[in-house]
């Protein structure tokens, strides 16, 4: 179920995934919130440089792992624009975090590249339940994963 507090922070998501796009980089952004509401970090993709490991959902794993104890990562939640990757979904298992809530599934961007004729990753994209046994997952929000499926038709049409 996806409450007005989630719309908020999903929609914070989208406009971090903006902010990647107006860097030249692929649209995605995340945000760690602990149990009582806190914005705790924030991330956007910064894959353009050539490590495809710079996912916001994984840079949230880390730093969650590096500051925060293992109880209040468990109760912590990450938004994120699009559904986690394996990468990042086996990161946030790692780590212990709680629920997941996302704008656009990674079955919607699936179509979404194959729609632009996009050639598809290497790494297959996999829902988070498919990774992670025991994590609540949320997702995906219609009105916002519309707003993510143009933003990755801007940085698609930009790189034709």
């Amino acid at each position: 179920m996806i409450s007005d507090l989630d719309l908020k922070h999903l929609q914070h998501c989208v406009e971090l995934a903006k902010t990647a796009l107006e860097k030249g980089d692929e649209p995605f952004g995340s945000v760690l919130v602990s149990s009582n509401g806190e914005v705790l970090a924030e991330d956007h993709n910064r894959v353009a440089g050539g490590d495809h490991t710079q996912h916001p959902e994984f840079a949230l794993a880390r730093w969650a792992a590096n500051n925060m104890t293992p109880e209040d990562r468990g109760k912590a939640t990450v938004y994120t624009s699009g559904e986690h990757c394996p990468m990042c979904a086996a990161a946030h298992g790692w780590v212990g975090l709680g629920r997941i809530v996302y704008a656009s599934s990674s079955e919607q961007l699936g179509q979404w590249l194959n729609e632009m004729e996009v050639t598809p990753s290497r790494v297959r994209n996999l829902p988070i339940h498919e990774v992670i046994r025991d994590t609540t997952i949320d997702g995906p929000v219609p009105e916002l994963a519309e707003q993510v499926r143009q933003l990755h038709h801007q940085f698609y049409a930009k790189r034709r």
